[in-house]
């Protein structure tokens, strides 16, 4: 079963998903608000995400940056995220928020059902915190004393 979470508030933005996605073996949770995604992404643990790029007070790149962050800290496994843009000026946004594809709406079910069959092709890494991280739960030396890289703002 592909469980697919759609996160929009405009009804018209869901049935477009809903109706990309009515094949059998296939299943769409929706939510109206960015805050529920979190929360139903580690109850459901879906194959994939599609967020709208305006959801109320809480955006689909605001939804993308808090699903990415939770993942850093090892709390969910990483997400695959299809972030549905207004126009394709906002494709500089989706891209800071780690988003792993975009599409500008509105979107032919054709066209959403060949995006997420590549989403879905892609092998779902961990979080990665497992790796870092040693049985004794410290950071391997050569990662632990890393200096992140600063940029200087003339």
């Amino acid at each position: 079963m592909t469980t697919i979470l759609v996160a929009a508030d405009a009804q018209w933005v869901r049935d477009q998903v809903r109706s990309a996605f009515v094949g059998p073996g296939q299943e769409v949770v929706e939510v109206t608000r960015g805050q529920e995604v979190r929360e139903l992404y580690a109850d459901v643990d879906p194959d994939l995400v599609i967020l709208d790029m305006q959801i109320g007070n809480m955006g689909g790149v605001a939804v993308a940056l808090d699903l990415r962050l939770e993942e850093s800290a090892g709390r969910l496994d990483r997400a695959r995220i299809l972030l549905l843009l207004d126009r394709e000026a906002d494709e500089f946004i989706g891209r800071r928020a780690d988003v792993d594809m975009m599409l500008v709406k509105p979107v032919d079910a054709g066209v959403l059902r060949r995006a997420a069959k590549e989403l879905l092709a892609i092998e779902r890494p961990s979080s990665g915190l497992e790796e870092a991280v040693d049985a004794e739960g410290s950071m391997p030396p050569d990662e632990a004393g890393a200096e992140l890289p600063v940029a200087e703002i003339s």
